[in-house]
C-alpha cells in the first residue's frame, strides 16, 4: 500500500524527535552554496594527525584536553575513574574538562550556557532541531563546513544512504549545525508487552495481524480473565497521553501521534504540509484509542505514573502494557522480586493498519553540537578528528559500546563479542555484579549517540530473543521516507515558535479528552478543528508551505 503523507517531525517542538528545518542539497565534497569548505590552519592543528583517514585510529600527537558539556544520567552517575576516561587518556591522548549537569536540568542549563556564549567545545546529547534557537547568536559551529575533516562520518553517510537525510538538516543559510548519531538500520524497539498465559487462557496464541485484531484480542482476554481490572493499563502516559502506544500505532494510520506528534504533516499527493492534529488520519488514531477505553479494555487512568502502571501489570491487574526491548528485563525482574515466578511475557509484533506496515521515518538519533569557540582553539583539528573517530568509525563505536577487549569483553574466533560474565548490560548477564555503563562508562549516551550505529553493533548487544524480534519487525515493515524540509528563516522561526507551542498544547489536551470520553469524537471534532484554526493552525501551515516552496525553487 502506498503512503501519501509524511510527517515533518519536530516542528511541533518535540525534543525527542529528529528535526529537519531546511531542504537544499549539495555535493558533500564541494559543499553546497553558502557552505564552502573551511580550512584549518596550522595554528589550530595542535595534536592533529597528519595522515588521519578512514580506518585510522585517532591518537593525538600530544596530549589534548577538550571541554565537554556532560549530561549526567541518573542511572549511571559519572565517575572520574571510569575505564572509558582512562583509556581515552592512555590510548588516545584525550582528556576532558567536564561541565557536569544532572540529566533533569540538562536541556535548560545547556540552553543557558550556549545562549550566554559559555558553551563547551563539545555539547553532548543534543537532539536535532534544538540547535535552531542558537544559530543567529553565532555560538554554534556550522559543522558542515568541516565535514571534509571527518572521513568516517562522510563514509557512513555514503555507505548507509543517508545523504538526502543529511541535506534535509540544512538551515536557511545552507549549512548544518548539528552532528547526528547515525543508524545503518531503522530503530525499532517499542510495541506492547503481553502476558502470554492470560492470552492463552483466552485461546490466543498468535500475535494480532492488525490493530483492529489487537482490539478484538483485548476484548477476548478481558472476558477470559475476570480477575483482571483491564486487559491493558498503560505506562509512559503521564507526560504525553499514551505517548508510546499512539506513536507505535500512528505510522500505520498515516499519521504521527503520541511521543512523535508533530503539528505539521507532509501530504505527498498535494506536495504540501497540512495540520496533522485535524487530519482524518489523526482522528482515526484518536478514535481507535477512545474505542479501547469505551470497550472497557484499556485503563482510563491515562495520567498514571510508570510505577503505577507497572505495578498493575506485575500484580495481575492487567494483561498488557507498553514496552520495549529493554523493559522486558525490567518486567521479568519485577515478577521475580514479587515471587510471581517465571511469568511468560513477550513483545508482540507490530500490527498493521489502514496504511500498511510501517516504521517511522528517519535513521538519525540524538547527536552533538560543537561550539564556535572550539574553532579558535589550537586543538580544533584534533577535536574534529577525535569526534569523527569516536562517534563514526567502526573502531570508535565498538569502543564506546563494548569497552576494551580483554577488560570488558572477549572475542570469539568468529568475531562474536562476549561480555564478561561479571558485567551486565540490558538483557545480557542480567543480575551480574557490575554494569557496563555505571561501573565502566561504556554504552553511555554521551559517548555513543543514542546507541545508534551499525546494524552489527546494535544487534551485538541483543539477546537472541530480542534480535529475532527486531529482525522480524525490520522484515515485516517498511520505513517511511523523510519529508522534504522547508527552510524556515529567522523571522519565520520566531513567528511559528509561539504557534507551535500553543497548538501542540491544545492538540494534546483535546487528544486526552477525546480518548477518555470527556469529549465526543463524533459530536465535538468539528468544534475542535475550529479551535485549532483560532489558535493559528492555518497561519502555521501557510508559513511552512511558503518556506517549502522557497526551498524547492532555491530562492
Amino acid at each position: 500500500m502506498s503512503i501519501t503523507r509524511r510527517a515533518l517531525v519536530g516542528l511541533a517542538g518535540i525534543a525527542a524527535c529528529e528535526v529537519a528545518l531546511a531542504g537544499c542539497s549539495g555535493d558533500p565534497d564541494d559543499g553546497p552554496t553558502g557552505d564552502a569548505k573551511a580550512t584549518i590552519d596550522k595554528a589550530q592543528s595542535v595534536g592533529a594527525m597528519e595522515d588521519y583517514g578512514v580506518g585510522s585510529t585517532f591518537k593525538a600527537t600530544e596530549p589534548v584536553e577538550f571541554s565537554l558539556m556532560y549530561r549526567d544520567h541518573t542511572n549511571y552517575p559519572v565517575q572520574d575513574d571510569w575505564s572509558v576516561f582512562r583509556h581515552l587518556q592512555e590510548d588516545h591522548n584525550v582528556t576532558f574538562k567536564r561541565t557536569d549537569i544532572p540529566m533533569a536540568d540538562f536541556d535548560q542549563k545547556k540552553s543557558l550556557l550556549i545562549g550566554s556564549g559559555e558553551a563547551t567545545d563539545i555539547v553532548s546529547v543534543t537532539y536535532g532541531g534544538t540547535e535552531t534557537q542558537f544559530i543567529t547568536g553565532g555560538t554554534i559551529l556550522p559543522v558542515s563546513s568541516y565535514f571534509h575533516y571527518m572521513p568516517h562520518f562522510q563514509q557512513k553517510i555514503a555507505d548507509w544512504g543517508l545523504q538526502a537525510d543529511l541535506d534535509n538538516k540544512r538551515q536557511a543559510d545552507g549549512r548544518i549545525y548539528h552532528l547526528p548519531g547515525l543508524r545503518e538500520a531503522p530503530d525499532v524497539q517499542y510495541s506492547v508487552v503481553i502476558r502470554e498465559d492470560l492470552w492463552e487462557k483466552a485461546g490466543l496464541t498468535e500475535d494480532p495481524a492488525t490493530w483492529d485484531e489487537f482490539r478484538e484480542q483485548l476484548q477476548q482476554v478481558q472476558a477470559a480473565n475476570p480477575e483482571i481490572d483491564y486487559a491493558m493499563s498503560d505506562r509512559w502516559t503521564d507526560a504525553t497521553t499514551l505517548g508510546s502506544l499512539l506513536s507505535v500505532i500512528a505510522p500505520n494510520y498515516g499519521s504521527v501521534a503520541g511521543w512523535g506528534y508533530s503539528n505539521t504533516f507532509y501530504d505527498e499527493g498535494a506536495g504540501k504540509y497540512v495540520f496533522n492534529g485535524t487530519t482524518d488520519e489523526y482522528k482515526a488514531v484518536v478514535s481507535y484509542a477512545a474505542g479501547l477505553i469505551a470497550d472497557g479494555t484499556l485503563d482510563p487512568e491515562i495520567t498514571q505514573s510508570d510505577d503505577q502502571a507497572t505495578q498493575k501489570f506485575i500484580s495481575g491487574k492487567s494483561a498488557a502494557i507498553s514496552g520495549n526491548t529493554q523493559s522486558l528485563v525490567e518486567y521479568r525482574t519485577k515478577f521475580a522480586d514479587a515471587d510471581k515466578g517465571d511469568v511468560p511475557i513477550r513483545l508482540i509484533s507490530l500490527p498493521s493498519g489502514p496504511n500498511g506496515s510501517n516504521l517511522p521515518a528517519g535513521r538519525f538519533t540524538s547527536g552533538l553540537l560543537i561550539s564556535t569557540k572550539a574553532s579558535e582553539q589550537p586543538y580544533f583539528k584534533a577535536l574534529l578528528q577525535f569526534v569523527d573517530w569516536l562517534y563514526y568509525s567502526d573502531e570508535g563505536l565498538e569502543f564506546a559500546q563494548w569497552g576494551v577487549e580483554g577488560e570488558t569483553f572477549t572475542r570469539g574466533a568468529d568475531g562474536t563479542r562476549v561480555l564478561n560474565e561479571d558485567i551486565s548490560w540490558s538483557s545480557i548477564n542480567a543480575g551480574a555484579p557490575q554494569l557496563l555503563n555505571a561501573d565502566f562508562g561504556y554504552s553511555n549516551g554521551v559517548f555513543l549517540l543514542a546507541n545508534g550505529s551499525s546494524k552489527d553493533l546494535v544487534f551485538s548487544m541483543m539477546t537472541d530473543e530480542i534480535a529475532d524480534w527486531t529482525e522480524q519487525q525490520l522484515a515485516a515493515n517498511e520505513q517511511l521516507e523523510v519529508a522534504p524540509a522547508p527552510q524556515l528563516d529567522e523571522i519565520e522561526l520566531e513567528q511559528t515558535s509561539l504557534l507551535q507551542t500553543q497548538l501542540t498544547d491544545a492538540v494534546q489536551a483535546a487528544t486526552a479528552a477525546f480518548i477518555t470520553g470527556q469529549r465526543s469524537v463524533d459530536d465535538d471534532w468539528d468544534a475542535y478543528v475550529t479551535e485549532t484554526e483560532g489558535l493559528g493552525a492555518g497561519q502555521l501551515i501557510d508559513t511552512v508551505n511558503v518556506a517549502l516552496e522557497r526551498a524547492k525553487s532555491g530562492s
